[in-house]
């Protein structure tokens, strides 16, 4: 028996977080993370295993993170917890006594049991486990014809960088676009158009019938008809909480299978907290159950976790997911925060959007010039933003975060616009052409410009 005050569940960002907030917040108390795996993969870093890194070796979360702040690490897996007695059992026979449990179990890969053939060799689910993913990069090395199927995020990576590596890929994707949760078209069409240019054969509006081989995978056939060849399949149709743990102990969960929390992130038992992927996710804007399961929302949930874990000390109401992303495709940012043009009318808001295209370098004659391209989405009535996405150069990156960050405080088109920024010649646009402050007064201006009608000057 092995007696702790804070139990996580889970190594990963959710997990970390937990234990080194938890660790400033409280001091001197023992802190103990369990975790099923001997190294933690970048969960984000993963399809970069591939195409760029070329070893799994260098995707990996140091232990330092956990030990230098005097955290006890646990390799193994929990089987069951006991909330009355406040315990949990483990797979090599130990029991933990915990005062506070957070949960942190993650998510798993969405496996389509309905897709005859999807149990073939080298038809592979991207699982966050190093032996595994090492076992990968010997099948993406030795093959030739890889298909993806799934336009997310994931999905798009992977197809990107095994094309690096010469591959002849093709991306499949139920959707009329890739990435079109976080993107409207004309970032669809921009990111979708970088792909075929440079040779990914790019399928939307298709929908996977059949996996084919005999033991390993030698072809797909399609929903148009067509078949295709394939000696690897990258499964990248998204995740789904995993709160099996948490269903098993009588928490309550919601109809996705992720456990319910509340503001502070404590589940239906008040001892125990979930952050991450296993736990529900709310839209900032609508209060409903989104499925977005990034590390970046992991992060802020372990933070509120880790403070409040024995005190309410962090009194931040948790409003929601704002769907803060960013990816890089063939050279080229792309980043999305809030709701897209096309969520907001269907979700019925009156919105005013302001668009600007201009260099992220001033001049732009200077060498690493990207053009950089803004939408921002804006109440028409209240002018508060709820929604940006941005294509250009790095800087693009840590636009985006500003812009997150507006959202969450409710920042208006005027705020942005007249907001006080840092530039200079080499990393970032004019302050007379600075995207956010131009793509908010382009929206202001739209409004004035209908308020001006039939006005005498």
């Amino acid at each position: 028996m092995k007696k702790t005050d804070l139990l996580i569940i889970g190594g990963s960002a959710g997990g970390i977080l937990s234990a080194t907030t938890a660790r400033k917040a409280y001091g001197n108390i023992d802190i103990t993370v369990i975790r099923n795996t001997e190294k933690v993969m970048v969960p984000c870093g993963i399809p970069y295993i591939y195409g760029t890194l070329h070893s799994t070796d260098k995707n990996v979360i140091p232990d330092a993170i956990l030990l230098d702040a005097n955290i006890h690490l646990a390799v193994d897996q929990v089987t069951s917890i006991d909330r009355k007695a406040k315990s949990v059992e483990t797979e090599s026979g130990e029991t933990y006594e915990y005062k506070k449990l957070i949960l942190a179990t993650g998510s798993l890969p969405i496996i389509p049991n309905f897709i005859p053939g999807h149990e073939l060799d080298n038809v592979i689910p991207v699982i966050k486990d190093q032996v595994y993913l090492n076992r990968v990069l010997e099948k993406v090395q030795a093959a030739e014809n890889v298909a993806v199927v799934g336009g997310g995020f994931i999905g798009v990576e992977f197809a990107e960088q095994i094309r690096l590596l010469g591959k002849n890929v093709t991306l499949i994707e139920l959707a009329e676009a890739c990435l079109w949760q976080a993107f409207d078209k004309k970032y669809t069409d921009e990111i979708e158009n970088a792909m075929k240019e440079n040779g990914i054969r790019l399928l939307t509006n298709t929908k996977v019938t059949k996996i084919n081989g005999t033991g390993k995978v030698e072809s797909i056939d399609l929903d148009n008809g067509e078949q295709i060849k394939a000696d690897l399949v990258i499964l990248g149709l998204g995740v789904k909480p995993n709160g099996s743990l948490a269903e098993a102990a009588g928490l309550e969960l919601n109809a996705k299978g992720a456990i319910i929390v509340d503001q502070y992130t404590r589940a239906s038992d008040p001892s125990i907290f979930a952050v991450g992927d296993c736990a529900e996710k709310k839209c900032f804007f609508t209060g409903k159950d989104v499925p977005v399961l990034l590390a970046s929302t992991a992060a802020m949930e372990a933070k509120i976790a880790g403070c409040n874990a024995f005190h309410l000390r962090l009194v931040r109401a948790n409003k929601g997911t704002i769907s803060a992303f960013s990816t890089k495709v063939f050279g080229r940012t792309y980043a999305a925060a809030g709701i897209t043009e096309a969520r907001a009318n269907q979700e019925g808001f009156s919105i005013m959007i302001g668009e600007f295209t201009t260099m992220d370098r001033h001049p732009g004659s200077l060498p690493g010039m990207q053009k950089t391209n803004i939408k921002l989405m804006f109440s028409k009535c209240s002018g508060i933003i709820l929604g940006a996405q941005i294509s250009g150069g790095d800087s693009v990156g840590e636009m985006i975060n500003i812009l997150s960050l507006a959202i969450q405080k409710g920042i208006t088109a005027t705020e942005l616009n007249t907001f006080q920024v840092a530039t200079h010649p080499l990393i970032s646009a004019s302050p007379i052409a600075y995207p956010i402050n131009a793509a908010a007064m382009n929206a202001i201006a739209t409004t004035c410009s209908h308020l001006n009608e039939g006005l005498e000057i």
